[in-house]
């Protein structure tokens, strides 16, 4: 590299995104972040050593100004679904983008797309992988030289694919498995992805092709739950193939046994259909394998299970928003004028500082639950399921720290003001929006204020008609989540309330 670039990095607060731009500070390089809500990155750890663009691919008119004085842009966002027009949506966005790249001068455009079986035509791939095929089409056609890096199953902390293969190994001891668990896989470690990453933002201007990733074994997907078991010292795990299970009825039986739900399942298992095998290993001419070689299946697994048991995933599958999730801001009362807002509002003096309760509000989730009815909680989770929701299993990212934009169960973190203020979203398939409110405050006799509201905006009739048929429950699952949750401060820490 000669000199630093200016790197535009789309996706920043997705998973690969999100590990991409500490990498691209370390090499040296300047970085901008183009998000539709840079409030989503406030709470990065290099969020004050980039810059951050208000921007949407979807809408041209907000590409020009983060575009411009970039060298290299990254462009890593991509539809993980299938719903109607994804497919044409991601063509339009990556055709607006590359000619807005080539407007603004861009030297290179690089784009990590999916690994494409070779030999299959296109009109038999999936939709997913045909979708990301296309889209490195035309970015290749922009007038940009770009570098498409073409990776199978990325194996890191928090990826959607290692968290599936990570759930049914572990939850399933007996498997009756889709026969796509005889197909073969080049999986590579998130480590490998981002170095490679890294080193195309120099590539020759003449560079203008895709590029195949891979790590160095290829397995099958059953020799790859066998392999995760091996490493997380599990027994063997019986898997009994099955010609029975269509990747619609596999979606929902991966949805059913882990965290990632079935609108992001479906694709990941529709692209297991055909085998994905790099074809070539010219990115080594570019970017040279280290010298103790690239991370095996075994290493890139065990350094996964590390940062989960140590609490260091930096980022997660669900960091992104979901298609078609909420973004509505929270009306803030009461001169919000949007409507109907229905509130449920619990008070509480705790005897304990602050600082005390906003340890156990800030843990709430995940492994410590929800303080109330858990029944009431895995009933509502996996009522969303069946919808195509995301569930309760997405959990947390971090066991006790939260941030602005994480995942939080169903709910995704909207506001934390630390000490102060937690605000969720609901992320959850509801006739409206909802939010879960929770702030302590000194009560001025050295004790905390409690103070939690769940707040409901329907949308037409059917919106009324759930708030109305859920209310009865308010008191018992909001009630006693607000004394159970001031209930676990730890009691030696306590101070006496004064008579």
């Amino acid at each position: 590299m000669t000199a630093p670039l200016t790197c535009l990095v789309t996706g920043a607060t997705g998973y690969i995104g999100g590990r991409l731009v500490p990498e691209l500070l370390a090499a040296g390089h300047r970085v901008r972040c183009l998000a539709r809500d840079p409030g989503r990155l406030r709470d990065q750890p290099w969020r004050a050593r980039v810059e951050a663009a208000r921007g949407d691919v979807t809408r041209p008119e907000t590409l020009a100004g983060a575009l411009d004085g970039v060298d290299v842009a990254y462009y890593l966002v991509h539809s993980l679904g299938t719903g109607p027009g994804f497919e044409a949506t991601d063509r339009q966005a990556a055709r607006d983008f590359g000619a807005a790249a080539r407007a603004a001068g861009v030297r290179r455009i690089v784009y990590l797309g999916g690994l494409v079986p070779s030999g299959v035509p296109l009109a038999r791939l999936s939709p997913h992988l045909r979708s990301r095929a296309e889209v490195g089409q035309q970015l290749r056609d922009s007038g940009v030289p770009t570098a498409e890096l073409r990776a199978a199953v990325i194996i890191g902390s928090g990826s959607a694919s290692f968290e599936m293969l990570r759930y049914l190994t572990e939850r399933l001891p007996v498997m009756v498995t889709p026969r796509w668990v005889n197909t073969r896989i080049q999986p590579i470690a998130v480590r490998d992805v981002l170095r490679h990453l890294v080193a195309v933002a120099d590539l020759p201007p003449e560079v203008n092709r895709s590029f195949d990733l891979g790590g160095p074994d290829i397995l099958t997907y059953r020799q790859m739950m066998q392999g995760y078991a091996r490493v997380a010292a599990l027994p063997p795990r019986l898997i009994l193939p099955t010609p029975l299970l269509t990747p619609w009825l596999s979606s929902h039986w991966v949805g059913l046994v882990t965290p990632v739900p079935n609108s992001i399942a479906r694709p990941l298992v529709e692209s297991l259909r055909h085998e994905v095998v790099c074809s070539e290993r010219d990115i080594a001419l570019y970017s040279p394998d280290p010298p103790d070689g690239p991370v095996g299946f075994d290493r890139a697994v065990e350094l996964a299970l590390r940062r989960i048991r140590d609490a260091e995933v930096s980022t997660h599958w669900s960091s992104a928003s979901l298609p078609g999730a909420p973004s509505d801001p929270l009306p803030t009362d009461p001169d919000w004028a949007g409507g109907s807002l229905y509130q449920d509002v619990q008070e509480l003096r705790v005897p304990a500082p602050p600082e005390t309760v906003w340890r156990v509000v800030e843990g709430i989730g995940g492994d410590n639950g929800w303080y109330s009815f858990p029944l009431a909680w895995a009933v509502r989770g996996r009522l969303d399921r069946l919808v195509g929701g995301i569930g309760l299993r997405r959990g947390r990212r971090d066991p006790a720290r939260l941030r602005v934009g994480d995942p939080l169960d169903f709910w995704r973190v909207e506001e934390v003001d630390s000490g102060r203020l937690l605000r969720l979203r609901a992320e959850m398939r509801l006739p409206g929006l909802a939010w879960l409110e929770i702030s302590v405050a000194p009560d001025g006799n050295g004790g905390t204020h409690y103070r939690q509201r769940a707040l409901f905006h329907p949308h037409g009739l059917a919106g009324h008609v759930y708030w109305w048929s859920v209310a009865p429950f308010h008191s018992v699952v909001f009630g006693n989540m607000a004394r159970n949750i001031t209930g676990q401060v730890p009691t030696d820490r306590r101070r006496r309330q004064p008579r």
